[in-house]
């Protein structure tokens, strides 16, 4: 059986500088996997370039047994793929309510869908007619990510949705993402918290100056000492 998402010998450039070196991943339906590494290591562009958003110079993009690489992120998130983007990137000044609705765009959810969000993240339901500016940094990243769901993905593509909030709203945000995983929603999370992602992933790729210096299962990576090797083992690349 193939796999859900795989990368082979993926490469990026922007300009000059070679922001991703022949990266190669798997990811299995129904797994939760995370890439880990510095500021600069190359994730965000691992992800960007999975949901369309940036072309790679080389290298392959295979979704569902079929190659992607260059679609436009329209197409992708109609086969299945969702981004949650890093900074949420909700749209403040409309309601929870309407940013809720966007993505009936994407032709795979429906009203239903919508109360199963507000089930999910019931704080939303509180603030559903206000504007999702005045939601907490937590708040928004629940909404950011009920928004992506919505689209009922395949697969879930998170960037950084810990970035810049307190530990208990941290908390709440991973506890969302195991229910998510109970539930069966393939993940490829994107974090900087190494020991936390590991922690939470079914298999976790380490990155370091746009390549892959480690990967391995939960039991394999939990507390070994070449992630924080890797951490300081700065690249040129591009985050």
């Amino acid at each position: 059986m193939s796999a859900l998402l795989e990368l082979d010998g993926l490469e990026v450039r922007y300009g000059r500088t070679r922001a991703l070196r022949g990266i190669s991943l798997t990811v299995e339906r129904g797994q939760a996997v995370g890439i880990i590494g510095p500021n600069g290591a190359g994730k965000t562009t691992t992800l960007k370039t999975i949901a369309g958003l940036v072309r790679p110079a080389a290298g392959s993009v295979v979704f569902e047994g079929r190659s992607v690489a260059g679609e436009g992120p329209e197409r992708l998130v109609r086969r299945g793929l969702a981004l949650v983007p890093e900074g949420r990137q909700i749209f403040t000044t409309l309601t929870v309510a309407e940013n809720l609705r966007l993505p009936t765009y994407c032709g795979r959810s429906n009203e239903g869908d919508v109360e199963r969000e507000l089930d999910r993240f019931p704080i939303l339901r509180t603030y559903f007619s206000q504007p999702a500016g005045g939601l907490s940094g937590g708040e928004q990243q629940m909404l950011a990510i009920s928004r992506a769901l919505l689209c009922r993905p395949d697969l879930l593509l998170l960037d950084e949705p810990s970035l810049g909030l307190a530990p208990r709203v941290v908390d709440e945000v991973f506890a969302a993402l195991e229910g998510l995983r109970g539930e069966g929603v393939t993940i490829l999370l994107v974090e900087q918290s190494a020991a936390r992602t590991v922690d939470f992933a079914d298999h976790t790729y380490v990155l370091s100056g746009g390549r892959i210096e480690l990967e391995g299962s939960r039991d394999e990576l939990r507390g070994d000492e070449r992630i924080e090797r890797a951490y300081f083992g700065l690249g040129a690349a591009t985050a």
